[in-house]
Protein backbone atom coordinates (compact mmCIF):
# COMPACT_ATOMS: atom_id res chain seq x y z
CA UNK A 1 0.00 0.00 0.00
CA UNK A 2 2.54 2.14 1.14
CA UNK A 3 4.88 2.07 -2.52
CA UNK A 4 1.63 2.08 -4.49
CA UNK A 5 0.70 5.64 -2.42
CA UNK A 6 4.14 6.94 -2.93
CA UNK A 7 4.27 5.51 -6.64
CA UNK A 8 0.98 7.63 -7.01
CA UNK A 9 2.13 10.82 -5.45
CA UNK A 10 5.17 11.09 -7.49
CA UNK A 11 3.15 10.74 -10.72
CA UNK A 12 1.46 14.12 -9.23
CA UNK A 13 4.90 15.76 -8.72
CA UNK A 14 5.63 14.58 -12.25
CA UNK A 15 2.83 16.42 -13.66
CA UNK A 16 3.32 19.77 -11.81
CA UNK A 17 7.37 19.37 -12.73
CA UNK A 18 5.63 19.25 -16.34
CA UNK A 19 3.85 22.36 -15.61
CA UNK A 20 7.04 23.88 -15.08
CA UNK A 21 6.57 23.80 -10.78
CA UNK A 22 8.50 22.44 -7.85
CA UNK A 23 6.92 20.24 -5.92
CA UNK A 24 7.69 17.58 -3.21
CA UNK A 25 6.56 15.11 -0.79
CA UNK A 26 6.63 16.92 2.62
CA UNK A 27 5.94 16.36 6.74
CA UNK A 28 4.98 13.35 8.21
CA UNK A 29 5.08 10.88 5.15
CA UNK A 30 8.76 11.73 5.04
CA UNK A 31 9.33 11.09 8.33
CA UNK A 32 7.85 7.76 8.20
CA UNK A 33 8.98 6.32 5.13
CA UNK A 34 12.90 7.20 6.37
CA UNK A 35 11.83 5.64 10.21
CA UNK A 36 10.59 2.33 8.12
CA UNK A 37 6.43 3.10 9.90
CA UNK A 38 3.47 2.69 8.05
CA UNK A 39 2.91 5.78 5.72
CA UNK A 40 -1.26 6.43 5.99
CA UNK A 41 -1.19 10.01 3.77
CA UNK A 42 1.02 11.93 1.84
CA UNK A 43 0.86 15.73 1.92
CA UNK A 44 2.60 17.62 -0.72
CA UNK A 45 4.19 21.29 -1.00
CA UNK A 46 4.40 23.19 -4.10
CA UNK A 47 5.05 26.57 -6.12
CA UNK A 48 2.16 26.43 -7.73
CA UNK A 49 -0.51 28.33 -6.47
CA UNK A 50 -3.89 27.42 -5.49
CA UNK A 51 -5.06 28.53 -8.97
CA UNK A 52 -2.39 26.85 -11.14
CA UNK A 53 -3.28 23.47 -9.21
CA UNK A 54 -6.90 24.14 -9.59
CA UNK A 55 -5.94 24.36 -13.51
CA UNK A 56 -3.59 21.35 -13.82
CA UNK A 57 -6.11 18.56 -12.38
CA UNK A 58 -9.45 18.03 -12.88
CA UNK A 59 -10.58 17.11 -9.20
CA UNK A 60 -9.75 19.31 -6.77
CA UNK A 61 -11.56 20.48 -3.44
CA UNK A 62 -10.39 23.75 -1.73
CA UNK A 63 -10.34 22.80 1.38
CA UNK A 64 -8.24 25.99 2.25
CA UNK A 65 -7.30 27.92 0.07
CA UNK A 66 -6.80 30.81 1.56
CA UNK A 67 -3.87 29.11 3.26
CA UNK A 68 -2.70 27.52 0.15
CA UNK A 69 -4.60 24.17 0.59
CA UNK A 70 -6.49 22.19 -1.92
CA UNK A 71 -7.25 18.66 -2.13
CA UNK A 72 -6.61 16.91 -5.42
CA UNK A 73 -7.91 13.47 -6.13
CA UNK A 74 -5.92 11.52 -8.01
CA UNK A 75 -5.58 8.10 -9.25
CA UNK A 76 -8.34 6.83 -6.71
CA UNK A 77 -6.09 8.70 -3.78
CA UNK A 78 -6.57 12.44 -2.05
CA UNK A 79 -3.18 14.29 -1.57
CA UNK A 80 -3.55 17.56 0.09
CA UNK A 81 -1.49 20.02 -1.79
CA UNK A 82 -0.38 23.76 -0.38
CA UNK A 83 1.77 26.18 -2.15
CA UNK A 84 5.14 26.68 -1.19
CA UNK A 85 4.69 29.62 2.24
CA UNK A 86 5.51 31.24 5.30
CA UNK A 87 3.40 31.91 7.78
CA UNK A 88 2.00 35.76 9.70
CA UNK A 89 1.46 36.33 13.01
CA UNK A 90 -0.95 33.36 14.94
CA UNK A 91 -2.96 35.42 17.01
CA UNK A 92 -5.53 32.77 17.22
CA UNK A 93 -2.81 30.48 18.57
CA UNK A 94 -4.23 28.23 15.83
CA UNK A 95 -3.97 30.21 12.38
CA UNK A 96 -1.79 32.39 10.86
CA UNK A 97 -2.99 35.76 10.31
CA UNK A 98 -2.49 35.83 6.55
CA UNK A 99 0.26 34.02 4.69
CA UNK A 100 3.07 34.60 2.03
CA UNK A 101 3.53 32.62 -0.84
CA UNK A 102 7.31 31.82 -1.51
CA UNK A 103 9.11 30.15 -4.22
CA UNK A 104 11.91 28.12 -2.01
CA UNK A 105 10.76 24.78 -0.17
CA UNK A 106 13.33 25.45 2.54
CA UNK A 107 11.41 28.71 3.34
CA UNK A 108 8.22 26.37 3.57
CA UNK A 109 9.97 23.82 5.56
CA UNK A 110 11.04 26.49 8.33
CA UNK A 111 7.48 27.38 9.13
CA UNK A 112 7.04 23.74 10.48
CA UNK A 113 7.10 22.31 13.74
CA UNK A 114 9.64 19.95 14.63
CA UNK A 115 12.66 19.27 12.32
CA UNK A 116 11.26 15.23 11.86
CA UNK A 117 8.55 17.17 10.24
CA UNK A 118 10.39 19.52 7.88
CA UNK A 119 11.82 17.77 5.16
CA UNK A 120 10.92 17.41 1.66
CA UNK A 121 11.41 14.21 -0.47
CA UNK A 122 10.98 14.80 -4.00
CA UNK A 123 9.84 12.33 -7.33
CA UNK A 124 13.32 10.34 -7.37
CA UNK A 125 13.80 10.27 -3.35
CA UNK A 126 16.33 12.63 -2.73
CA UNK A 127 15.87 13.80 0.44
CA UNK A 128 15.91 18.13 1.16
CA UNK A 129 16.85 18.10 5.59
CA UNK A 130 17.91 21.73 6.13
CA UNK A 131 17.05 21.31 10.00
CA UNK A 132 18.96 17.92 10.41
CA UNK A 133 15.70 15.84 10.79
CA UNK A 134 17.19 12.96 9.64
CA UNK A 135 20.43 13.17 12.09
CA UNK A 136 17.44 13.67 14.98
CA UNK A 137 15.63 10.81 13.92
CA UNK A 138 18.80 8.50 14.11
CA UNK A 139 19.33 10.23 17.64
CA UNK A 140 15.46 9.37 18.74
CA UNK A 141 15.42 12.92 19.62
CA UNK A 142 12.29 15.22 19.22
CA UNK A 143 13.24 19.10 18.27
CA UNK A 144 11.78 22.12 17.10
CA UNK A 145 12.10 23.78 14.45
CA UNK A 146 13.89 27.39 15.28
CA UNK A 147 13.34 28.72 18.94
CA UNK A 148 10.54 26.36 20.58
CA UNK A 149 8.92 28.83 22.74
CA UNK A 150 7.90 30.51 19.38
CA UNK A 151 6.96 27.37 18.00
CA UNK A 152 4.75 26.51 20.75
CA UNK A 153 3.27 30.29 20.86
CA UNK A 154 1.93 30.30 17.34
CA UNK A 155 -0.19 27.22 17.88
CA UNK A 156 0.24 25.49 21.42
CA UNK A 157 -1.34 22.48 20.07
CA UNK A 158 2.10 22.04 19.25
CA UNK A 159 3.01 20.89 22.78
CA UNK A 160 0.38 18.11 22.65
CA UNK A 161 1.99 17.29 19.65
CA UNK A 162 5.02 16.94 20.84
CA UNK A 163 3.81 14.75 24.04
CA UNK A 164 2.23 12.24 21.23
CA UNK A 165 4.92 11.97 18.88
CA UNK A 166 7.11 10.90 22.13
CA UNK A 167 4.69 8.35 23.27
CA UNK A 168 4.33 7.06 19.00
CA UNK A 169 7.97 7.10 18.42
CA UNK A 170 9.59 6.63 21.36
CA UNK A 171 11.91 9.96 21.23
CA UNK A 172 13.23 12.27 23.92
CA UNK A 173 12.61 15.56 23.68
CA UNK A 174 15.59 18.13 23.37
CA UNK A 175 16.24 20.15 26.53
CA UNK A 176 15.28 23.28 25.02
CA UNK A 177 12.52 22.28 23.89
CA UNK A 178 11.57 20.17 26.77
CA UNK A 179 12.02 23.57 28.64
CA UNK A 180 9.54 25.83 26.78
CA UNK A 181 6.95 23.15 27.19
CA UNK A 182 7.46 22.99 30.83
CA UNK A 183 7.83 27.08 30.78
CA UNK A 184 3.98 27.93 28.60
CA UNK A 185 2.63 24.60 29.05
CA UNK A 186 -0.67 26.96 30.33
CA UNK A 187 -1.37 27.56 26.59
CA UNK A 188 -2.93 24.44 26.34
CA UNK A 189 -5.84 26.02 27.87
CA UNK A 190 -6.17 28.55 24.91
CA UNK A 191 -6.75 25.33 22.47
CA UNK A 192 -10.30 23.72 21.58
CA UNK A 193 -10.74 20.51 23.69
CA UNK A 194 -11.64 18.86 20.47
CA UNK A 195 -7.81 19.00 19.68
CA UNK A 196 -6.30 18.45 22.67
CA UNK A 197 -8.48 14.97 22.63
CA UNK A 198 -7.23 13.99 19.22
CA UNK A 199 -3.83 14.77 20.38
CA UNK A 200 -4.40 12.64 23.80
CA UNK A 201 -6.57 9.40 21.47
CA UNK A 202 -2.79 9.24 19.21
CA UNK A 203 -0.82 9.70 22.46
CA UNK A 204 -2.52 6.28 24.12
CA UNK A 205 -1.92 4.84 20.45
CA UNK A 206 1.50 4.97 20.79
CA UNK A 207 3.49 1.60 21.47
CA UNK A 208 5.85 3.67 24.00
CA UNK A 209 2.65 4.68 25.96
CA UNK A 210 4.51 4.71 29.24
CA UNK A 211 6.89 7.74 27.72
CA UNK A 212 3.72 9.96 26.40
CA UNK A 213 2.30 9.42 29.95
CA UNK A 214 5.12 10.35 32.17
CA UNK A 215 5.91 13.73 30.20
CA UNK A 216 2.17 14.58 30.03
CA UNK A 217 2.53 13.89 34.23
CA UNK A 218 6.38 15.68 34.24
CA UNK A 219 5.73 18.52 32.10
CA UNK A 220 2.38 19.59 33.80
CA UNK A 221 0.33 19.45 30.84
CA UNK A 222 -2.48 16.52 32.58
CA UNK A 223 -3.55 20.13 35.13
CA UNK A 224 -5.07 21.91 31.56
CA UNK A 225 -6.50 18.55 30.33
CA UNK A 226 -10.79 18.27 31.30
CA UNK A 227 -11.61 15.75 33.94
CA UNK A 228 -7.77 14.87 34.41
CA UNK A 229 -6.71 17.95 35.85
CA UNK A 230 -9.26 17.16 38.35
CA UNK A 231 -8.61 14.25 39.56
CA UNK A 232 -4.72 13.69 40.44
CA UNK A 233 -5.66 10.35 41.52
CA UNK A 234 -5.11 9.33 37.95
CA UNK A 235 -1.78 10.42 37.37
CA UNK A 236 -0.54 7.27 39.30
CA UNK A 237 -3.54 4.48 37.96
CA UNK A 238 -2.03 5.62 34.43
CA UNK A 239 1.63 5.52 34.80
CA UNK A 240 1.14 1.99 36.20
CA UNK A 241 2.11 -0.38 32.90
CA UNK A 242 -0.24 1.19 30.47
CA UNK A 243 -0.82 -0.69 26.94
CA UNK A 244 -2.16 1.10 23.98
CA UNK A 245 -5.92 1.88 23.26
CA UNK A 246 -6.55 2.22 19.55
CA UNK A 247 -9.92 4.78 20.23
CA UNK A 248 -11.79 7.00 22.45
CA UNK A 249 -14.15 3.85 22.98
CA UNK A 250 -11.07 2.54 24.87
CA UNK A 251 -9.98 5.36 26.51
CA UNK A 252 -12.96 6.07 28.19
CA UNK A 253 -13.86 2.98 29.19
CA UNK A 254 -10.48 2.85 30.70
CA UNK A 255 -10.26 5.80 32.52
CA UNK A 256 -14.00 5.21 34.14
CA UNK A 257 -12.54 1.90 35.13
CA UNK A 258 -9.64 2.94 36.48
CA UNK A 259 -11.81 5.42 38.64
CA UNK A 260 -15.54 4.45 38.76
CA UNK A 261 -16.41 7.68 40.29
CA UNK A 262 -16.18 9.82 36.66
CA UNK A 263 -18.74 8.34 34.87
CA UNK A 264 -18.56 7.97 31.42
CA UNK A 265 -21.08 10.31 30.57
CA UNK A 266 -18.98 12.68 32.45
CA UNK A 267 -15.75 11.92 30.33
CA UNK A 268 -17.98 12.46 27.31
CA UNK A 269 -19.38 15.33 27.93
CA UNK A 270 -16.38 17.43 28.59
CA UNK A 271 -14.34 15.98 26.26
CA UNK A 272 -17.35 16.54 23.74
CA UNK A 273 -17.29 13.19 22.17
CA UNK A 274 -20.03 11.89 20.38
CA UNK A 275 -23.00 9.44 21.46
CA UNK A 276 -21.31 6.49 20.07
CA UNK A 277 -18.78 6.91 22.07
CA UNK A 278 -20.49 6.34 25.20
CA UNK A 279 -22.50 3.75 23.95
CA UNK A 280 -19.69 1.44 23.02
CA UNK A 281 -17.71 3.07 26.18
CA UNK A 282 -20.63 1.91 28.72
CA UNK A 283 -20.73 -1.49 26.24
CA UNK A 284 -16.94 -2.62 26.90
CA UNK A 285 -17.25 -1.50 30.77
CA UNK A 286 -20.90 -3.26 31.43
CA UNK A 287 -18.37 -6.17 29.81
CA UNK A 288 -15.27 -6.02 31.69
CA UNK A 289 -17.14 -5.41 35.41
CA UNK A 290 -19.09 -9.23 34.54
CA UNK A 291 -15.52 -11.05 33.28
CA UNK A 292 -13.97 -9.38 36.48
CA UNK A 293 -17.16 -11.16 38.16
CA UNK A 294 -17.99 -14.35 35.98
CA UNK A 295 -15.01 -14.31 34.01
CA UNK A 296 -15.84 -15.39 29.81
CA UNK A 297 -18.71 -17.20 29.51
CA UNK A 298 -21.78 -17.54 26.54
CA UNK A 299 -23.54 -14.38 27.71
CA UNK A 300 -20.95 -11.88 27.97
CA UNK A 301 -19.51 -13.33 23.98
CA UNK A 302 -23.18 -12.57 22.78
CA UNK A 303 -23.82 -9.36 24.47
CA UNK A 304 -20.90 -8.01 23.73
CA UNK A 305 -20.80 -7.01 19.57
CA UNK A 306 -17.95 -8.15 17.31
CA UNK A 307 -16.54 -4.98 16.89
CA UNK A 308 -15.77 -4.63 20.14
CA UNK A 309 -14.09 -7.42 20.43
CA UNK A 310 -10.46 -6.36 20.13
CA UNK A 311 -11.85 -3.16 22.13
CA UNK A 312 -12.40 -5.26 24.85
CA UNK A 313 -9.12 -7.20 25.25
CA UNK A 314 -7.23 -4.20 25.06
CA UNK A 315 -9.01 -2.65 27.81
CA UNK A 316 -9.43 -5.84 30.12
CA UNK A 317 -5.42 -5.59 29.51
CA UNK A 318 -5.62 -2.93 31.94
CA UNK A 319 -7.32 -3.86 34.30
CA UNK A 320 -5.60 -7.68 33.84
CA UNK A 321 -2.10 -7.73 34.23
CA UNK A 322 -1.08 -11.49 33.35
CA UNK A 323 -3.94 -11.70 30.85
CA UNK A 324 -3.05 -14.20 27.74
CA UNK A 325 -4.67 -11.38 24.90
CA UNK A 326 -4.22 -14.26 22.39
CA UNK A 327 -6.49 -17.35 24.36
CA UNK A 328 -9.09 -14.68 25.33
CA UNK A 329 -9.54 -13.97 21.30
CA UNK A 330 -9.54 -17.78 20.63
CA UNK A 331 -12.32 -18.31 23.37
CA UNK A 332 -14.52 -15.19 22.37
CA UNK A 333 -14.73 -16.88 18.55
CA UNK A 334 -15.22 -20.20 19.54
CA UNK A 335 -17.77 -20.05 22.00
CA UNK A 336 -19.24 -17.00 19.28
CA UNK A 337 -19.58 -19.91 16.92
CA UNK A 338 -20.85 -22.28 19.36
CA UNK A 339 -23.86 -19.53 20.62
CA UNK A 340 -27.77 -20.91 19.71
CA UNK A 341 -28.37 -17.67 18.92
CA UNK A 342 -26.95 -14.45 17.22
CA UNK A 343 -29.67 -12.30 18.05
CA UNK A 344 -33.10 -11.57 19.24
CA UNK A 345 -34.28 -12.29 15.95
CA UNK A 346 -33.11 -15.90 15.77
CA UNK A 347 -35.61 -16.94 19.00
CA UNK A 348 -38.14 -19.31 18.09
CA UNK A 349 -40.47 -17.53 19.76
CA UNK A 350 -41.91 -13.86 18.75
CA UNK A 351 -43.56 -11.11 20.99
CA UNK A 352 -46.74 -11.77 19.88
CA UNK A 353 -46.38 -15.38 20.55
CA UNK A 354 -45.62 -14.68 24.24
CA UNK A 355 -48.74 -12.22 24.01
CA UNK A 356 -50.97 -14.75 22.74
CA UNK A 357 -49.86 -17.29 25.63
CA UNK A 358 -50.40 -14.89 28.34
CA UNK A 359 -53.87 -13.33 27.11
CA UNK A 360 -54.92 -13.24 30.93
CA UNK A 361 -51.88 -10.58 30.84
CA UNK A 362 -52.62 -7.12 29.93
CA UNK A 363 -49.77 -5.72 28.41
CA UNK A 364 -46.50 -4.15 29.53
CA UNK A 365 -43.70 -4.07 30.57
CA UNK A 366 -43.69 -7.92 31.52
CA UNK A 367 -43.43 -8.61 27.89
CA UNK A 368 -39.64 -7.69 27.40
CA UNK A 369 -38.89 -8.94 30.87
CA UNK A 370 -40.45 -12.59 29.62
CA UNK A 371 -38.57 -11.67 26.14
CA UNK A 372 -35.12 -10.81 27.99
CA UNK A 373 -34.62 -14.03 30.12
CA UNK A 374 -35.55 -16.71 27.23
CA UNK A 375 -33.25 -14.95 25.62
CA UNK A 376 -30.69 -15.59 28.16
CA UNK A 377 -32.08 -18.90 29.00
CA UNK A 378 -31.61 -19.93 25.49
CA UNK A 379 -27.77 -18.01 24.83
CA UNK A 380 -26.70 -20.06 28.51
CA UNK A 381 -28.24 -23.40 27.03
CA UNK A 382 -30.50 -23.97 29.85
CA UNK A 383 -33.36 -23.79 26.95
CA UNK A 384 -33.36 -25.24 24.11
CA UNK A 385 -34.36 -22.85 20.96
CA UNK A 386 -37.77 -24.87 19.76
CA UNK A 387 -41.03 -23.38 19.68
CA UNK A 388 -42.70 -25.97 21.73
CA UNK A 389 -40.10 -26.07 24.33
CA UNK A 390 -40.76 -21.96 24.66
CA UNK A 391 -44.05 -22.35 24.81
CA UNK A 392 -44.03 -24.45 27.41
CA UNK A 393 -41.78 -22.42 29.52
CA UNK A 394 -44.11 -19.32 28.59
CA UNK A 395 -46.59 -20.79 30.24
CA UNK A 396 -45.21 -21.84 33.25
CA UNK A 397 -43.72 -18.19 33.74
CA UNK A 398 -44.92 -15.45 36.06
CA UNK A 399 -44.04 -12.04 35.92
CA UNK A 400 -41.79 -11.05 38.66
CA UNK A 401 -44.49 -9.09 40.85
CA UNK A 402 -47.04 -11.80 40.56
CA UNK A 403 -44.92 -14.46 42.16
Amino acid sequence: MTNSLFNRANKLLSILEQHGFKAYIVGGAVRDSLMGRPVGDIDIATSASPAEVQSIFEKVIPVGIEHGTVIVRFDGESFEVTTFRVDGDYTDFRHPDHVLFVADIKEDLARRDFTINAMAMDKDGLVIDPFMGHQDIQLKLLRTVGKPKLRFEEDPLRMMRAIRFVSQLGFEMEATTFQALVDDISWIEKIAIERVTTEIKKMFEGINLTNGIELLIRSKAINYIPVLKENHQLERLLINNPKPLHSFTEIIATLHLLDRSISVDHWVKHWKLSNEVKRNATTLVQSITYYMEKRLDQWLVYRLPENLVSSFIRVLTWMVTDIDKKAINDQVVCMRKQLPIANLKHLAITGNEIVALKASLEKGPWINTCIAEIEKQVVCGNLPNCKNALREWVEAWSPPEIN
